[in-house]
């Protein structure tokens, strides 16, 4: 590798890991991609805060090795073509009645955390639908919620790992590339705000992300057994213009640079984003550099 250390997911790959890897890749061939992944992580112990193994982000390493030929993985397992049947879209009975008037005249705001519930096709779905960036698949720690206005769906909010890179966050809090590798952990990105299109109800979306906020802190510490410390989120002002973050007390530190992470580098795709953050703990920024 011509002497020179890779780092991709955090993971530092040298000659010594390179051959680990290549190992576990010959003696788990037959089983798949997914085994090879999961025996990588079980022998480096790459487990989340939770214990689960990070098998998600050990195949973006492999594939990622595998493109710059490093290695050579299995072929993908594919099904018999023969017996494979189009997935049918699983239909959902939704109230979709206008949702109007003063949030004075409802009352009672309701959140229903949906991770591995049976509500979660749900969210994938109303997201699927409603979303100009549709459902997202969301690598590592996540949680999503419904969001119920006098039991009626009004709203879905999707949270993930941060993104690993972000110049005016990082300024911010005052990381460096080993810090923030660290404790990138504590913060966590709202990778998907959605309002339905017939709710019109004035000021409802910053009582939301408000009160959103507070209860994430919770069940991301029972979920992931993680104590999140500060939220993140971007906001494109070619659509929006940020007014519920800001008016639920969310600071606006800066712009993204315009680029994307794709694989183990960054993609310019010229679209910046407005940086928006919000600190769940009064010392956030001394825990968060420490």
């Amino acid at each position: 590798m011509e002497n020179k250390d890779l780092i991709i997911r955090g993971i530092r790959i040298g000659e010594k890991e390179l051959e680990e890897i290549k190992s576990l890749v010959q003696h788990h061939w037959q089983q798949g991609r997914t085994s090879i992944s999961k025996a990588i992580c079980q022998h480096w112990n790459w487990k989340q805060p939770n214990g689960w193994l990070k098998d998600r982000a050990c195949r973006d390493m492999l594939l990622t090795l595998e493109k710059k030929e490093l290695i050579t993985l299995p072929p993908p397992k594919q099904k018999n073509k023969q017996n494979k049947r189009k997935p049918q879209q699983q239909k959902f009975l939704i109230d979709t009645s206008p949702c109007e008037g003063s949030i004075a005249d409802y009352n009672s705001l309701e959140f229903s955390m949906v991770r591995k519930t049976s509500k979660e096709g749900l969210w994938n779905y109303l997201v699927a639908t409603y979303h100009y960036l549709g459902n997202p698949v969301i690598v590592g720690s996540h949680l999503k919620y419904l969001v119920y206005l006098d039991g009626q769906i009004v709203a879905c909010l999707g949270w993930g790992s941060a993104a690993w890179r972000v110049g005016s966050r990082d300024s911010f809090i005052g990381w460096d590339q080993e810090t923030r590798k660290q404790n990138l952990h504590l913060v966590a990105n709202n990778v998907r705000f959605l309002i339905l299109p017939w709710v019109r109800v004035p000021h409802l979306a910053s009582k939301i992300m408000a009160k959103n906020a507070k209860l994430l802190v919770k069940d991301w510490l029972e979920f992931y057994n993680v104590q999140l410390l500060l939220l993140e989120t971007f906001v494109d002002l070619a659509r929006f213009k940020g007014t519920c973050y800001k008016a639920a007390n969310w600071i606006h530190v800066g712009d993204t640079a315009g680029s994307a992470k794709s694989g183990a580098s960054y993609r310019y795709h010229g679209s910046s984003k407005a940086v928006f953050l919000y600190p769940v703990h009064k010392k956030f920024k001394k825990l968060l550099t420490r």
